[in-house]
This record gives C-alpha cells, sequence and structure tokens, in this order.
C-alpha cells in the first residue's frame, strides 16, 4: 500500500470502491456493470449526479480499458512511482446543478486515472483549471488531487469515455458502451445547464449527440465556433487544451480566456 500524495492515508493501487480516498462516490456495495446492457441499464435506473458518479467509478464493461488502467496503476509513471493510483473509471467532477457544463475526451493515464478527477494531475488540466480561475469558475488556479480543495462555480467537467485508453484511442465499441452514462449524466443535469463547451472536435460530436440537439445544423467544429441548440443551450467550440495545441501556439491562454469568458457570461454565472 501507497500514501496518498496530500492525505497520507494508505490505499492498493488501484483504489478499492469505498476505502476512504477523496471524493470517492462508491462503496463496495455499488452494482457493478461488467458489460454494455449493464451499463445501459445502470446508467438509466441512476436517480441522481451522485448516484450516477458512484456507479461510473467501478465499471468493469470494457476489458481492454480495464486491462490498461490497472495495468498503468499498477506499473506507474516513474514521478510518481510512491503514490497510490484510482486506476478506476473518472466519474464527472463538479456542481450537481451547472450552467455550464465542458466535455472532454477521456483520463489520460497518468492524470485523472492517478487522481481520480477529471483533468486533474496532467498539463492539459494544468492549462485548462488555469483558465477556469481566470474566468472566475473554480476557486483556484491549480487541480492536484481529489482533496485539493477545489471548488466549482455553477459547472461540471465530464468526458465521453470514463476510463483511460491505450493511446489515447477508445475504440468505436467502446465509446459506444460509455456512451449511456454520459446519457444519463445530461438527462440529470440538463435542466440547468445553458452553455455546453466542446473540447475538441469529438467532443463537439458528441455534444451534438446529446439529448435535445436533434436536427440542430450542424457548424464545423473550430475554435470559437458557436451552435445555437433547439433546447435553448448554447455550444461553444474550443481547441483541447492538450500539450501539443498549446506548446504549438494552435491554442493560447488569451485563445481559452475568450471562450471561458463568453461561456461564463452567456450562462449567466456570476
Amino acid at each position: 500500500m501507497l500514501a496518498h500524495p496530500n492525505t497520507g492515508q494508505l490505499f492498493t493501487s488501484p483504489v478499492g470502491p469505498g476505502t476512504g480516498w477523496p471524493d470517492d462516490p462508491a462503496t463496495p456495495r455499488t452494482p457493478v456493470a461488467a458489460d454494455a446492457a449493464q451499463v445501459s441499464a445502470l446508467a438509466g435506473g441512476a436517480a441522481s449526479v451522485a448516484e450516477l458518479g458512484a456507479r461510473i467509478s467501478v465499471c468493469r464493461a470494457c476489458p481492454r480499458l480495464v486491462s490498461w488502467r490497472e495495468e498503468v496503476a499498477h506499473a506507474k509513471r516513474r514521478s510518481f512511482a510512491d503514490q497510490p493510483y484510482w486506476g478506476r473509471p473518472v466519474p464527472g467532477w463538479g456542481s450537481e446543478r451547472p450552467r455550464l457544463l465542458i466535455v472532454g475526451l477521456a483520463p489520460a493515464a497518468n492524470g485523472a486515472n492517478r487522481t481520480g478527477r477529471m483533468f486533474t494531475g496532467d498539463r492539459s488540466g494544468d492549462q485548462l483549471y488555469a483558465a477556469l480561475y481566470r474566468a472566475g469558475l473554480v476557486n483556484q488556479p491549480t487541480s492536484v488531487d481529489a482533496a485539493d480543495g477545489l471548488r466549482a462555480n455553477k459547472i461540471r467537467i465530464v468526458a465521453p469515455v470514463r476510463c483511460a485508453p491505450p493511446g489515447n484511442s477508445p475504440t468505436p465499441a467502446e465509446r459506444e458502451t460509455c456512451w449511456p452514462w454520459l446519457d444519463a449524466e445530461w438527462r440529470l443535469v440538463a435542466d440547468h445547464v445553458r452553455v455546453v463547451v466542446a473540447l475538441g472536435g469529438f467532443a463537439w460530436q458528441i455534444a451534438l449527440r446529446l439529448p435535445g440537439a436533434a436536427g440542430t445544423p450542424t457548424p464545423r467544429f473550430g475554435h470559437g465556433v458557436v451552435a445555437d441548440l433547439p433546447s435553448g443551450v448554447r455550444l461553444l467550440g474550443c481547441y483541447h487544451p492538450s500539450q501539443q495545441n498549446m506548446f504549438t501556439g494552435r491554442l493560447t491562454p488569451a485563445m481559452l480566456d475568450d471562450v471561458f469568458g463568453l461561456a461564463r457570461k452567456q450562462a449567466g454565472i456570476r
């Protein structure tokens, strides 16, 4: 067992549900989805965001993804060799009544797969949370682990794939198996959401698939592109804050500020 870098509590790697990891929504009794049909049933039967997050966090429906996320949790990156890894699916993070929903891609193997929080512990997350802080959407500019005191200001961050995929590339079948989790999460928060920010082209396509988006003209994804959905929600495109995009200058902090400043204004977040 290894000590959590913030709390010092000892954990196995991967972390067992209900063992005390910060913000772990699950218990040893949380039902576990073992295949696509069970994902659909458990997602559809979740009565709250908290219950859904618990069920997401113990899912074992995709054998390749389960094997990979746990292999990474055992092997670890050298710089994190003294830490336990979450090594489980990553539930959405933030407000349960969000006015702004941010859609990403999938957890990073040594980022959210290590920390258990979306976009936390890697360089993409460093860029994203710094921008959210500048926009007044979180209370601090860094997100390093699930016990660091980060709080959301009426935002929620989700992903269409909840496990770290090998090569950052989930298969089409894995994407479809995971889809009911996001579909259910959207149905639980949709009445509150005014703006969706899609981080990248894949997230843009996923957002256009959400209930209430049917029949929307589908403008091509681009940074700053806007689509008004039939549900009244406004969809904003944003380049993904990946290392490659930031290092090459395709995406800059100022460009992130433009998107999230607009998103906050149009979502009516104070």
